[in-house]
C-alpha cells in the first residue's frame, strides 16, 4: 500500500548520541518504505530549516536523542514550519529531558523518585561548594549516583561507592552538561517501562546487565544485558508500574512515546529515575522490544506513530 505522504525522519545532530540516533533514524527509515511511506531522511545539521522550508514534506518523524531531539529545539523549529511531527511538544520535551525539573513535576504528581541534590560548574568553582560535598553524601547516603541533569544514553554517569570516587564522577557528568545531580541509589529491579498512546499497554521489560550496571556500552552492545519481557513480576505489581509510568507520561504532558526507566526497590515502590520523550529505536532498544512482546512489529510501530502525527496536519 502506498500513502500519500511523504515523511522526513530526522535523526543524528550534534549530540554525544548522534551514532545511536543515527541508527534509530536508518531502522525508522526501512520500516516507513517498507510500509509504503515516501521518506527522506535528513540529518539535524545546518542545513535542516532550509531543507525543511522547502515544502517538501508533510510530516516529521523525530529520530533524534540528546541535545536538539529529546529537549526540544527541532520540535520548536517544526512547529514554527507548521510540519507536524512525533513524539512530545517543545514544552514537554524541555521539562523531561530537565531531570532535576521532572523530578519535581513527578514528586507533585504523587510519584516517587530518588532524591537528589543539584551541582552546578559555577557553584563548585565561585562560590566554595565543595565544602559542602561530604555533607551531601551523608545525607544521601553511599553508594551514590553522579550523572549529568542533562542527557541521556547513560553517558556521564557513575556509581560513587566511596568518597575519593566522586572527584572522577564530578569531572565524568560535568564533560556533558554545566548542572549535575548526586542521586540516591536505589537498589531493585531495573525496568524500562512503553508508554505508546494510541496502543494497548506495552509489557514492562526487566534489565539484567551482565557486569556492572546499564551503561552505554551495555545498551547498545548485542549480549552485553539480558532483557527479560514481561518482566518477571506478578501481573498486580507490574500493573502498579505501567501504571505509575503512564502518570509520568501524562504528568509532564508527553505525547505519543515514551519510556520511563525506573526501579522497583523491595518494598515493592516503582520509583521513577527518568521519562526519555526519544527513546531509542534501534535493534537493542527497550520499547521496539516491549512492542515485539506484545505482537507489534517495528514497522507497525512506526507506521502508528506516523500516523498519529499526520492526524495532527493542517486541515
Amino acid at each position: 500500500m502506498t500513502f500519500d505522504c511523504s515523511v522526513a525522519v530526522i535523526a543524528g545532530g550534534l549530540s554525544f548520541e548522534r551514532e545511536v540516533s543515527l541508527r534509530s533514524g536508518q531502522r525508522v527509515a526501512d520500516a516507513l518504505r517498507e510500509r509504503g511511506y515516501r521518506v527522506g531522511q535528513l540529518d539535524a545539521d545546518h542545513q535542516l530549516v532550509e531543507t525543511l522550508g522547502g515544502g517538501e514534506f508533510d510530516v516529521a518523524f523525530l529520530a533524534l536523542h540528546g541535545r536538539f531531539g529529546e529537549d526540544g529545539t527541532v520540535a520548536s523549529i517544526l512547529e514554527l514550519l507548521e510540519i507536524p511531527y512525533t513524539g512530545s511538544s517543545f514544552d514537554a520535551s524541555r521539562l523531561a529531558f530537565d531531570k532535576l525539573a521532572a523530578k519535581s513535576v513527578l514528586r507533585r504528581a504523587g510519584l516517587s523518585v530518588p532524591s537528589a541534590i543539584p551541582l552546578t560548574e559555577g557553584a563548585l568553582r565561585e562560590l566554595g561548594v565543595g565544602a559542602l560535598l561530604d555533607r551531601a553524601m551523608d545525607e544521601l547516603g553511599l553508594p551514590i549516583v553522579v550523572k549529568p541533569n542533562r542527557g541521556g544514553s547513560a553517558l556521564g554517569i557513575r556509581l560513587v561507592e566511596r568518597p575519593d570516587q566522586l572527584p572522577a564522577a564530578l569531572m565524568a557528568a560535568f564533560g556533558y552538561d554545566d548542572t549535575v545531580l548526586l542521586e540516591q541509589q536505589v537498589q531493585g529491579t531495573e525496568l524500562a517501562l512503553s508508554v505508546v498512546d494510541g496502543l494497548p499497554t506495552l509489557p514492562a521489560v526487566e534489565i539484567r546487565p551482565k557486569e556492572g550496571w546499564y551503561d552505554f556500552s551495555a545498551r547498545y552492545t548485542h549480549g552485553a544485558a539480558e532483557f527479560r519481557v514481561p518482566a518477571n513480576l506478578d501481573q498486580a505489581t507490574a500493573d502498579l508500574c505501567l501504571e505509575a509510568a503512564h502518570a509520568a507520561h501524562l504528568a509532564l504532558g508527553c505525547r505519543d512515546i515514551s519510556r520511563v526507566d525506573a526501579i522497583l526497590d523491595p518494598t515493592g515502590t516503582c520509583r521513577i529515575l527518568e521519562v526519555n520523550t526519544g527513546p531509542g529505536l534501534t535493534s537493542t532498544s527497550l520499547v521496539p522490544m516491549a512492542a515485539d512482546a506484545a505482537g507489534l512489529t517495528f514497522s507497525d510501530l512506526a507506521a502508528h506513530l506516523t500516523d498519529r502525527a499526520t492526524a495532527r496536519r493542517p486541515r
